[in-house]
């Protein structure tokens, strides 16, 4: 290794050299950051040598700790269309840098490179320097392969995520005005905004840009922003859907319980993990305004994009468009602004925010122009697809954001714009969710509000048969206990409300007895792991028919067909009764609450006088 004083001379002797001679001295002596000051003064003084060395720099001083300073220059001075091919090549380093190390799924802002995001902000700070530096007829075919660069190295930690706004600021020809002072809030560095641009050098090939290049660089920025949004809302948890129902509905708010909204507005954790940038969302004006990284994405910086409305168009997109994971893997078949295409999965997180921000903090967002029937039922299904499971559990954000949709369209009573919808169907996508999201909070949320859609559909055809589907082809115990608990609900509002529909009638129970009460004399025979497996599957649904039995035979004898009674005591209670009271002994010496279901089970069953 040379001495610091040989090399700091040489950095500077060597300037006088030609090109490739020079650069075979600084990648003998740039190895330590204590060279760099020397070599900036050299590059910052020598404009025309920085403009034809400048690209051969950016990887030579990446891995330099302490180099932001030189790679400034590099993007003001060099030779702005070379210098941005060499950061795209960098940036795809990156993306096989993520590649190459495992990330704490738990903790996203924590991984094992801790250089990656690092070198990935200050790749970015020069890629906002370098494209207002391009003057050329087509700087979309510059843009495009950079946007796409830096959506396949980024990853959704807060400090990334806050140099991807700072990117699409610059670029969208906006500056970002002073941060606030706020633990949520994440700094990173800026050199287009906090520099000095009347150091750019001018493009040494510029060309006067052709018109409709205007819009197609926005639409590549909107898409852009799309994608990025989709990729952040995935990876937090953002839980919007179920801190509306809390907002929908305060009076089942339990007393003394913290709600997940006081959650996020309160706990340090949340804060830092959803909190960045909180400048951007000025139009909230409640005070206890929590900052995050998706309000800061889809407010201020999308209305500079102008994409601050939701349009009707907007949303048929959604759905009625192709289906793509990354708009914009095609760039290069772009030719013209109308090619390109939002991510679907971030058209509806922008949609979910509006809603949400409107609803919880009192944003002046735009109105979604949509209804549940036909709108908001195309792009639930359109997002299931058939492979409903996979979806859900790879795309957990999109799932609560559709979810969060769907609440807010139904609060405000945007239900159906036209009198055909399939409300089974749709239904039986929101119970989808409820069976696979990976968080039991949005769950409970797309279960409540499945409910609450059933209970407002006026046909009590389309109820019974929703019932009834649910109870007879539905795999999840869970959800068929959802099912006994809406027909109780129904069959009691159709009491207290003197309704003259089926459910007010013998007929219901007559139709429903074999879903509710099946047959389950296989028990008798069932012993050892076979019906502790048994019990594990389906424990949900037995002890809420066991409370629906005795709902039904205790309070509502009048809808029990004759006869009825016998046959559900033999071929139903008898043996589950025995099942439970084996696994009861079995069991015995058990936690308590596994003792208490059974002894739940079996009480209720025998009080109801059927064995």
């Amino acid at each position: 290794m040379p001495e610091l004083a040989e090399s700091i001379r040489a950095i500077k002797e060597g300037a006088k050299e030609d090109r490739f001679t020079y650069l075979t001295i600084l990648q003998y002596h740039v190895t330590s950051p204590e060279v760099l000051p020397t070599l900036n003064e050299v590059l910052d003084q020598d404009a025309e040598l920085t403009q034809e060395i400048g690209w051969d720099l950016v990887q030579m001083l990446l891995g330099i700790e302490g180099s932001e300073t030189c790679l400034e220059t590099v993007a003001r001075l060099g030779n702005p269309r070379e210098v941005v091919i060499k950061l795209m090549e960098a940036l795809e380093g990156l993306t096989v840098g993520w590649n190459e190390v495992i990330v704490d799924v738990d903790e996203p802002g924590v991984v094992p490179d801790s250089k990656i995001p690092g070198k990935f902000i200050t790749l970015l700070g020069m890629l906002a320097i370098l494209h207002r530096r391009i003057e050329t007829k087509y700087p979309s075919r510059f843009l495009g392969p950079s946007l796409v660069k830096v959506f396949e190295a980024y990853q959704p930690t807060p400090e990334m995520t806050a140099s991807v706004i700072n990117l699409v600021y610059s670029l969208s020809g906006r500056k970002r005005p002073p941060l606030p002072t706020r633990k949520s809030s994440v700094h990173v560095a800026n050199p287009d905004q906090d520099g000095d641009a009347s150091k750019n050098a001018p493009d040494p090939e510029a060309e006067q840009e052709d018109p409709k290049e205007e819009a197609m660089e926005r639409k590549l920025l909107q898409s852009f922003v799309t994608c990025i949004l989709q990729r952040y809302v995935n990876a937090h948890d953002m839980l919007w859907s179920p801190r509306l129902l809390e907002v929908y509905n305060p009076k089942k708010i339990v007393p003394g319980r913290k709600t997940m909204t006081e959650a996020f507005r309160q706990d340090e954790g949340l804060q830092q993990r959803d909190g960045v940038v909180g400048q951007l969302v000025v139009s909230f004006r409640i005070r206890y305004l929590v900052i995050c990284i998706k309000t800061n994405l889809t407010k201020a910086l999308l209305r500079d994009l102008n994409l601050d409305k939701c349009p009707k168009e907007f949303v048929t997109s959604i759905f009625g468009g192709p289906l793509l994971t990354d708009p914009l893997a095609a760039f290069d078949d772009f030719s013209s602004a109308d090619d390109i295409h939002f991510s679907p999965g971030g058209a509806v997180c922008l949609i979910a925010y509006w809603i949400f921000s409107k609803d919880v903090f009192g944003s002046d967002s735009p109105q979604p122009e949509m209804h549940i029937f036909p709108d908001h039922a195309l792009m639930l299904a359109r997002f299931l697809g058939s492979e409903a499971q996979a979806e859900i559990t790879a795309n957990p954000g999109i799932a609560d954001a559709l979810l969060a949709i769907g609440l807010g369209l139904e609060h405000r009573n945007l239900v159906k714009e036209v009198e055909a919808m399939n409300l089974m169907v749709y239904h039986h996508n929101l119970t989808l969710i409820s069976a696979f999201h990976p968080d039991i909070q949005v769950r409970n949320a797309a279960t409540s509000f499945a409910g609450s859609l059933l209970h407002a559909e006026p046909d009590d055809q389309i109820r019974l048969d929703i019932l009834e589907d649910l109870l007879e082809n539905c795999m999840f115990a869970a959800l068929k206990a959802c099912a006994v608990t809406w027909l109780k609900e129904e069959i009691i509002t159709a009491r207290q409300e003197s309704l003259p529909n089926q459910f007010a009638s013998p007929e219901v129970v007559e139709r429903l007895q074999y879903v509710l009460f099946p047959d389950m004399q296989s028990l008798n025979e069932t012993v050892g792991s076979d019906l502790v497996d048994f019990w594990t599957q389906n424990q949900l649904f037995l002890l809420q028919v066991a409370n629906f039995a005795y709902f039904l035979f205790a309070g509502y004898r009048e809808l029990v067909p004759a006869g009825m009674g016998a046959a559900v005591g033999q071929r139903f209670v008898e043996p589950v009764v025995a099942a439970a009271e084996r696994l009861q002994e079995a069991y015995r010496g058990a936690p308590d609450d596994d003792q208490m279901q059974f002894g739940i089970l079996v009480d209720r069953l025998r009080s109801l006088g059927l064995q």
